[in-house]
């Protein structure tokens, strides 16, 4: 990419961190970020029972507002549901309370899976 194509690009991702306070990831991403990590899946118990990503802790949508001191502040915090959904309002919120490294895992379980990743049960 020319280095005027990549600078332009680049702002273009920052614009819309800003806009939202958290970068959307894919799945390969997620699969490739290094540790020290925190996978927060944020569907209901019975969708995680059904498959999850290895590793990934389980805090629904509907109860994350009082559980946010399970969440680590000192590592990146990948947020994953379903589809993608769930996950963007749950990263916006903790971006709004102040959680700084954030990021939405686009496509969520069901992208993961079609990548052919494996899900624990």
């Amino acid at each position: 990419m020319k280095p005027k194509l990549y600078l332009l690009a680049l702002l273009g991702l920052m614009g819309a961190w800003a806009q939202t306070g958290y970068p959307n990831l894919s799945v390969q991403q997620l699969r490739q970020a290094p540790a020290p990590r925190f996978i927060l899946d944020v569907r209901e118990p019975y969708e995680f029972a059904a498959g999850h990503v290895a590793g990934a802790r389980l805090i629904p949508l509907g109860e994350l507002a009082g559980r946010l001191a399970e969440i680590p502040k000192n590592v990146p915090v990948y947020v994953i549901c379903r589809s993608g959904h769930r996950s963007a309002q749950a990263s916006q919120f903790l971006a709004a309370k102040g959680f700084r490294n954030v990021h939405n895992v686009q496509g969520g379980l069901l992208a993961w899976q079609a990548a052919g990743y494996p899900v624990q049960k």
